[in-house]
């Protein structure tokens, strides 16, 4: 990088986006054991983390994929967004539930892929929504016969979803088959029915099954029945039915305060018929199902219990609320004292304890989930997971992010427990260190905003509207031709240009500005709308929609399904093209915008699932595994020989349903770089509008995607799990000098616990040396890529005896606005020559060079964000002042 290099950074903290409360959290279910083989049910290895499904108060649904190795038990970066699902224009989502597509096709210790499983959501309307986890849209839904439904739960073996009405009844779904149909309603009740939890599963009669070599009629029937399920109502009480008779069977009364009812917001089941109950008193209680009497109970909270989870084996309880507490209750076993050997009472007895404490959350915890999920099965069945393994508890709220703890007891100490989130050596939930997953301000954990470089402005995106700010230029003094200073002509700053709120089917999920700043282009799930900015001679801007713009996009789409609507955008530097990614069908097209708007060329190939490239065959993946690699084979067939057909080399004619989340065009224009959620990367060339090449497929999604300002044939790939690509499109190769880099990246780099979120490259810079600057929620890292990590990587140390390692190095300082903050290290053990971190601005939420050794950070700190809620739940305690 040769010479010291200083930037001068506008560091921007007038964008007002704010994120949404998160409402609902989601794991998927395991499948029930099988009760026709001997299988244990001891888990011997680690199961695959399964996905994290995260409902929004303004109706997005994001699904979080582990960013782990297939080999590797701790991801550092956790769960990052893979899909965002946008959800329909001033809805929420107030409960979801995975269930399992074809239960019968899984084993009991294997974890569903999301093409494995259904999605069901309730937003406190009268409908529920299924959603395709494909296309990112609503599959169908289903009215609920009995007013706004407050709570949805599947049985064990997600075959039955039950739903609680506002009319007091409970009704049951079937999804036998891939339905979604109304199978009976249970005994009505006088009052709502706030939350929902199915009773243990029965197992049939084993005597009665048929030998393995025995042919049978009724290998239909399902191993397991359900028994009855307990919901928790409005009028002070738990409620349990018989699922075979669909009768009230028995109530349990909860206390009241001054005679008001008491609601029961959460309630859980365990494998041995314990109800657990959590209610708007801030009471759990515990409750022997079989004499519907209360067992125990604990003034935990001092607001309402909201949600409750229960651990992997079942021997601990997660409770949380308004009071942001979030409480671990553990079941011991005790002796009772003078119970002899030989008395009937000798067994031992057990009791509940109220052992850890936690405040994970600034405001209201709405919702808990837990890794491994929870199965109530009875005890001879019931699942024992590796104690070296920490589950792991996420938790949301008001404070709109989500919280990740390791969750190990303290009984599983006796032996070395892993921490997934590798937060520390810990794992125990009463000392491990918790981890808030950052938010992003795009759908993909992309971002919101983009920048308009030579007209200076900058987009943001929210819900339903777009602002645009204009960035004035840093403050330089000018001098008058006798050399004298004259007054300042800029202060610098910032100002508002334009707000617009627009008519939307869903929250909005994709935008751009050109260059120039003459044009402006956003879009739903469901339609594009483009703008021509106009400049008045006051200064102001006046956008003029294009009118015919979704009709012009029609005529190269399909009409099933019926969008124009697309994921991302993307300008070429002249501003003459406009490069869509469409959102339901994954086509690209290419749009030229100097005369008319007209579509010059659409691709097809993230449909694709065989992609032929010159001798090889690069092979889709054949159940739509997500995070799968593909497979890569010679044309003419030598790798799976024996499944190739004559046509091995002609695309298949099937659409390859993906959604395209990134997009780069090279700073000369002649290059475009697209990427799917399916980890597959397509080159375009834009000169002669053809497509170039198809990189081999990574392991994790790129989350960053830029092309080098000083050679732009060179393409930076930023990983989920903070690993680097660097491909040159030209010659199609990963060049030699990037390697030893890519290869052998630094731990410190590697584990940093907020993921990449985008790569940019200085404007000015014109040195030999390539230097990219990445940036995540709360870092900045400015990286030289050509630079062998063996002697500037973070590990290195100065050997005892050594000669001392030479301290020229550039410098790499960041100056905002008129306080000059110098990052500049003196000595190379303080600071490595290729890997440079600034962590000082957070959380982040942009950062672009806007011109030549002149950056933009923006910022959306989480106390600004926080101080429009309401205030949080603060009970003063006696003698406090």
């Amino acid at each position: 990088m040769g010479e010291a290099s200083t930037l001068s950074v506008h560091r921007c903290r007038f964008v007002d986006f704010t994120p949404s409360a998160i409402t609902a959290l989601a794991f998927p279910p395991l499948p029930l054991p099988s009760l026709k083989g001997k299988k244990s049910a001891v888990v011997q290895k680690a199961l695959k983390v399964g996905t994290l499904a995260v409902g929004r108060a303004n109706g997005n649904i994001e699904l979080c994929e582990w960013s782990a190795s297939e080999h590797d038990l701790q991801a550092p970066q956790g769960w990052v967004v893979r899909k965002t699902i946008p959800g329909p224009f001033q809805s929420n989502v107030d409960s979801l539930a995975f269930t399992l597509r074809n239960p019968d096709q899984l084993s009991s210790d294997e974890t569903p892929s999301l093409a494995d499983l259904r999605l069901f959501s309730a937003g406190g309307g009268s409908e529920l929504a299924e959603w395709d986890l494909e296309r990112l849209c609503i599959r169908r839904t289903i009215p609920s016969q009995g007013g706004s439904i407050w709570c949805i739960s599947p049985n064990p073996a997600s075959t039955v979803l039950a739903i609680g009405c506002e009319d007091g009844a409970v009704r049951l779904l079937s999804l036998e088959h891939d339905t979604l149909t109304h199978l009976r309603r249970l005994d009505r009740v006088k009052s709502r029915i706030l939350s929902i939890a199915w009773g243990p599963p029965v197992p049939r009669d084993t005597k009665n099954f048929p030998k393995p070599d025995e042919d049978s009629d009724d290998d239909d029937e399902d191993d397991w029945k359900d028994s009855w399920l307990v919901a928790g109502c409005s009028d002070s009480s738990v409620r349990k039915w018989d699922v075979a008779s669909g009768r009230v069977g028995d109530r349990m009364g909860t206390d009241k305060m001054r005679g008001e009812r008491t609601l029961v917001w959460a309630v859980g089941v365990l494998g041995d018929g314990t109800i657990v109950s959590g209610d708007s008193l801030g009471m759990v209680k515990f409750w022997d199902s079989r004499t519907s009497t209360q067992l125990q109970t604990f003034q935990a909270h001092g607001a309402d219990v909201l949600c409750l989870t229960i651990s992997p084996e079942g021997t601990a309880v997660y409770t949380s609320g308004v009071d942001q507490k979030v409480f671990q209750f553990t079941h011991v076993k005790t002796q009772q004292a003078g119970v002899t050997e030989s008395s009937l009472l000798s067994r031992s007895p057990s009791r509940w304890v109220q052992s850890v404490s936690r405040r994970l959350h600034s405001h209201d915890v709405r919702a808990l989930a837990i890794w491994p999920p929870y199965s109530p099965l009875p005890a001879p069945h019931r699942r024992q997971f590796p104690l070296d393994i920490a589950p792991v508890l996420a938790s949301g709220g008001l404070d709109m992010s989500v919280v990740v703890t390791p969750a190990a007891l303290p009984a599983s100490t006796m032996t070395k427990v892993i921490n997934p989130l590798s937060t520390s050596n810990v794992a125990t939930y009463e000392d491990a260190y918790h981890r808030r997953l950052a938010y992003s301000s795009g759908p993909f954990n992309a971002t919101a905003l983009h920048l308009a470089r030579q007209a200076r402005l900058l987009l943001c995106m929210r819900d339903s509207s777009i602002s645009l700010f204009k960035i004035s230029p840093k403050k330089v003094p000018a001098t008058s031709e006798d050399g004298s200073d004259l007054p300042e002509l800029s202060e610098g700053g910032w100002e508002p240009v334009l707000d617009m709120d627009l008519n939307v089917n869903t929250n909005l999920v994709a935008s751009a500005i050109s260059d120039n700043g003459e044009w402006i282009v956003v879009s739903d799930w469901y339609e594009a709308k483009l703008f021509h900015m106009e400049t008045l001679p006051s200064g102001e801007l006046k956008p003029t929609r294009i009118k015919d713009f979704a009709s012009i996009l029609q005529a190269h789409l399909p009409n099933t399904p019926a969008s124009t609507g697309a994921s991302s955008f993307n300008f070429t530097p002249d501003s003459s093209k406009l490069i869509m990614t469409s959102a339901m069908s994954a086509y690209v097209l290419v749009i030229d915008l100097t005369t008319k708007p007209r579509v010059l060329r659409r691709f097809d190939h993230h449909r694709m699932r065989n992609v032929v490239l010159g001798d090889r065959v690069m092979k889709g993946r054949k159940n739509s595994v997500v995070g799968e690699d593909v497979e890569m084979a010679d044309a003419g067939g030598a790798a799976g020989s024996d499944e190739s057909d004559a046509d091995e080399n002609v695309l298949l004619a099937k659409p390859f349903v993906a959604t395209v989340t990134r997009t780069a065009v090279s700073p000369d224009g002649q290059w475009l770089a697209t990427s799917d959620d399916r980890c597959r990367t397509h080159v375009f060339n834009l000169d002669s509008i053809q497509h170039h090449c198809t990189l081999p497929s990574f392991p994790q999604p790129a989350h960053a995607l830029s092309f080098d300002s000083t050679s732009p044939s060179i393409l930076v790939l930023g990983l989920a799990n903070n690993t680097i690509q660097v491909y040159d499109v030209e010659s199609r190769t990963f060049p030699l000098w990037s390697r030893e880099l890519t290869n052998c990246l630094p731990q410190r780099f590697t584990h940093l616990h907020d993921t990449i979120l985008g790569v940019t490259f200085d404007l000015g810079e014109r040195a030999v040396p390539r230097s990219a600057l990445f940036w995540g929620a709360t870092w900045l890292c400015r990286v030289q890529l050509d630079a062998g990590v063996g002697w500037g990587g973070f590990e290195k140390k100065r050997r005892w005896g050594g000669k001392r390692i030479s301290t020229r190095q550039p410098k790499f300082s960041l100056a905002t606005g008129p306080n000059l903050v110098s990052l500049t290290e003196d000595t190379a053990e303080k600071t490595p020559q290729n890997f440079k971190m600034v962590t000082h601005y957070r959380p982040i939420i942009f950062v672009d060079f806007i011109a030549p050794s002149e950056l933009v950070v923006v910022e959306r700190p989480l106390v600004d964000v926080l101080a429009k809620l309401p205030p949080a739940f603060f009970k003063p305690k006696y003698g406090a002042t």
